[in-house]
Order: structure tokens, then sequence, then C-alpha cells
């Protein structure tokens, strides 16, 4: 192993597209899609709106493969596979939220994993993690450029209005999927409901900083010239890679992740975790300790029945599924506070054990005395 020089290589497009419903996000996918492939290009949508993807048949050329529920993770995979193995250029992945929050997604999984393990929401994440992880490494790893397009959920606003009288505005928040998902992505665009103007919240690229409009086939040949004007990148050598005799296998990135997860959901203490571990941070665990790691964390959520434990549990449920909320300890409360149309949030907290305030306009669970 050496370092060497950083040169920016040919790379292939990874855009995600964030919105509210309405805000015009397969057709932002779609517009960039076909300045990025050019007049020659193939373009692959996976449709889980529905069957909408279709309703913009006129603007182009391309192929629709819808997913039913449930909206699993393996579904997805297997229409990425199937449009490369058919020789796709550009696959736009509409929309990907339905693999976090629909019928048969992620966190579906989870609460169903918990429930059949009695509580114990560590048997639901530790599934549930390789299998999202799955789904964005056959993401970033496709010889295609991906859009993926990204519910966000709405809250509504009061803002002036011409003549200064309070109206309401629906606006978008972040966006319904894993926390952190933006990070693997070159360039995030998030895209107003009622002008459908697009603003970028992450760009790589350089192309759209302080960028403010709707997003159109030119900035797709635009993002396509700068993808272009990298280095190529070098053939493989002959001679394979040789591993590094010397010291032991560690665990690797994802396992990382998965470690990362498991010990937010869990509240386990991490400096007591790696020093029983007998290392400093999470890279340094060897492979072989992977599997006693993991079961020194489930045995944190089987120690007693505290309310604590119990608060932990819901709290994380909350940030998982971006549901606002306080915490009132002098109250013994916890207050959440869903927005106003998200109806699926609503009957999650039911579940939980929220119950609705009127008076305060919120659901309040209470805490164990």
């Amino acid at each position: 192993m050496a370092f060497q020089k950083a040169v920016r290589k040919r790379a292939k497009a990874r855009i995600g597209i964030c919105g509210p419903a309405g805000s015009g996000k397969t057709m932002s996918a779609l517009k960039l899609a076909f300045g990025i492939v050019g007049p020659g290009g193939r373009i692959a949508v996976l449709d889980t709106e529905n069957e909408s993807a279709s309703l913009y048949a006129h603007l182009g050329d391309y192929d629709v493969d819808v997913i039913k529920p449930p909206f699993t993770v393996e579904k997805y995979i297997s229409g990425i596979r199937e449009a490369e193995k058919l020789g796709y250029d550009l696959i736009i992945i509409d929309s990907l939220s339905h693999a976090w929050a629909g019928t048969g997604g992620i966190l579906e999984f989870v609460d169903a994993r918990t429930e059949s393990a009695k509580g114990n929401k560590f048997a639901g994440w530790r599934e549930a993690t390789p299998k999202h992880n799955s789904l964005v490494d056959a993401m970033l790893q496709s010889p295609m450029h991906v859009i993926a397009t990204m519910r966000s959920k709405t809250e509504y606003i009061l803002v002036e209005d011409e003549k200064g009288k309070k109206v309401p505005k629906k606006v978008g928040m972040a966006p319904v999927q894993r926390e952190g998902m933006d990070y693997e992505f070159s360039l995030v665009f998030d895209v107003d409901q009622e002008r459908h103007i697009a603003t970028s919240s992450k760009d790589r690229t350089e192309i759209f900083d302080g960028f403010f409009g709707k997003l159109t086939e030119e900035h797709g040949r635009s993002i396509q010239t700068w993808l272009d004007s990298g280095e190529a990148a070098q053939q493989p050598t002959a001679e394979p890679e040789q591993q590094l005799p010397a010291g032991p296998k560690f665990i690797t990135k994802n396992q990382v992740k998965e470690l990362e997860e498991i010990i937010k959901n869990v509240g386990a203490d991490r400096g007591k975790f790696l020093a029983y571990l007998g290392v400093k941070k999470l890279e340094e665990i060897p492979a072989e300790k992977m599997t006693s790691a993991k079961k020194a964390l489930d045995a944190k959520t089987k120690k007693g029945d505290s309310a604590t434990g119990n608060v932990t549990d819901i709290t994380s449920a909350l940030t998982a599924r971006r549901i606002p909320f306080e915490t009132k300890e002098e109250a013994g409360e916890v207050h959440a506070k869903p927005s106003y149309q998200d109806t699926a949030s609503k009957e999650f907290l039911k579940t939980k054990g929220f119950r609705w305030q009127p008076s305060d306009k919120v659901w309040v669970y209470k805490m164990a005395a």
C-alpha cells in the first residue's frame, strides 16, 4: 500500500431528490435522467408510487417496472440487478422511502421482529441493518447512474402573504429515510411543493452551489459533463493485490455501521462496551469477536424491566421514524408531535401507548413511576 496523488476519477451519478407529495420529484428525476444519458441512453424506472411514473411518458422514452406492496429490500435489489442485466444506462428509484417506511419496509420489519422477540428491539435491528446496508451497496456499486427520489414529511408553517396576512404554507421536512442517507449521494436536491423549485442541500460537483430553480435536461447534461471530466479509471493489473500478512482481521465497515445502530438503539455506554472488548474504537474489533460483541449488546436489552429502558425504546423508535418529540422529565412524560397529515405515525403512537391530548395538541406517553 502507498499514498498517491488524489485524482478525481470518472464516476456514475448518484443523485437524491427529496420533497413532499406533489412537489415534482418524478418529473425532475426524469428530466435530469434524459440530460445525463443523452438521446441514445436507456432509462429504467422502479415505480412504487401506484404507477405514477408512466404519467410522464410524453417527456421521452423510458421503461417502467412497478413494485407493489410489500416494499421489501429484496424487491428493490432485484429490480436494480435486472436493470443492470438488461443493459440500462440509468435507473430511477421512485421512491426509495417505501423501502424504509412503507408496507413491508425496514421499519415494519423491525416492528415485526421486535414483537416476535417479546419486545427485544435489538433482535429486529440486528437483522434490519444488514438488509438496509445491502440496498445501499446495490445502489452505490451499480454500473448504472442512479437517481433516487425520497418523500419528505410535510408540515405547515405560518408565513406572510403579499398583503401581510399570516397564511399556512405546506413545507417539506427531513426525507422519510434512514438518518444520514443523504451522505450516500453525490448530489441531493430538495424540491418545493408549491412552485416545484429545487435547491441543492448537498453538491460534490460544485455545479449547483446556491442553485434555486426548476431542474431541466440541461442540468442533467451539466452533470454528465462533470462526470466525464474525471480521469478514466486504471485497468487492474494482472497481479492481484496481496493481503497484508501481519495483524488481526477486523470487522468490516458494514459491521461497524451495524454495531453503531445497535449501540444507539439499546442506549449502550460506548466506553464500557469498548473496554469490555479491549479496544479503543469499533474499527479495532477483531472479526472473530463480532458475535460476542452483538451478544453483549443483546444482553443489555434484557437487563431488568426499568422505566428508563422502556422510555429509551420509545424515544429510539420516535427518532427512527423521524417523529418530533420532547421529553418532559419533571412531568414524567414524552410528548410527540407528528405532522397533521402523518396518519401512519399517529397509528404507530397509539400502539406504543401514546394518548392524544387535545388541550395541548400533542400525543403524550406517561412514563412508569
